[in-house]
């Protein structure tokens, strides 16, 4: 981004100072400053705090500083998700983020039917939906085999929401694709290959072909709520 350069520079700060401040590399910094930098949740968060902004403000800030209008386009919420306008079609969305720390505490909001999330992340899309987003942080690795479509462990996931009762339908598009499963016990990110009407499971694949993940039938009863993977942030 370019405006952490710019913030940098305006409180002099040189990009090894930053980059020891949250725990990254002085060549990680640098790829940071590029216009259309990927930065993973986590390390987005401690450049904002490290600068005393949210990271809303920060891609706001970045947004202005490059020129780009944004004061005709005001900012909207949905779904309990802040949409910020931005050029070319694009929005930065503010999530619900639910950590690993916090999995089996939105378990039991969802379950008492009282939903409240201390936290949000950030993703930049090109699309509007009418289903509600969150942001997921992955635990484990059994869906990481090392190819562009692994999600390894603490990965950042933005995922859309889909009426688990859509899975039922059997449709071919619904499969092959990675969600996040909210389950009564767990929340787990898997690969769906296909649902069996006569067990009413949903059929779960790992990528990693490592013994000790094995593929698995889900009871659909047991799945509180289904995303489905849009984006994700190693």
């Amino acid at each position: 981004m370019y405006i952490i350069k710019q913030l940098r520079r305006k409180n002099n700060i040189s990009q090894s100072q930053l980059g020891k401040e949250i725990g990254v590399s002085l060549r990680t910094i640098q790829l940071y400053e590029r216009k259309d930098a990927n930065i993973p949740i986590k390390n987005l968060t401690k450049i904002a705090e490290y600068f005393g902004l949210t990271i809303a403000e920060l891609y706001m800030h970045e947004v202005n500083d490059m020129g780009e209008a944004y004061t005709k386009r005001q900012p909207f919420t949905k779904h309990g998700s802040v949409f910020y306008p931005l050029e070319h079609g694009k929005y930065l969305v503010m999530a619900p983020l639910v950590l690993v720390e916090w999995h089996q505490k939105y378990i039991a909001s969802l379950q008492k039917e009282s939903l409240s999330n201390p936290f949000q992340g950030g993703f930049i899309i090109d699309f509007l939906t009418d289903e509600p987003h969150r942001i997921f942080e992955v635990s484990g690795d059994s869906m990481n085999d090392n190819s562009v479509a692994a999600i390894p462990n603490k990965s950042y996931v933005l995922g859309l929401e889909i009426k688990k009762e859509s899975l039922a339908r059997n449709k071919e598009a619904y499969w092959n694709q990675s969600y996040i499963l909210v389950c009564v016990d767990r929340i787990i990110c898997k690969r769906l290959t296909g649902y069996n009407r006569k067990s009413k499971t949903i059929l779960c694949h790992n990528l990693n072909s490592s013994p000790e993940f094995q593929d698995f039938e889900l009871p659909l009863d047991d799945v509180l709520q289904i995303f489905k993977i849009v984006k994700k942030q190693l």
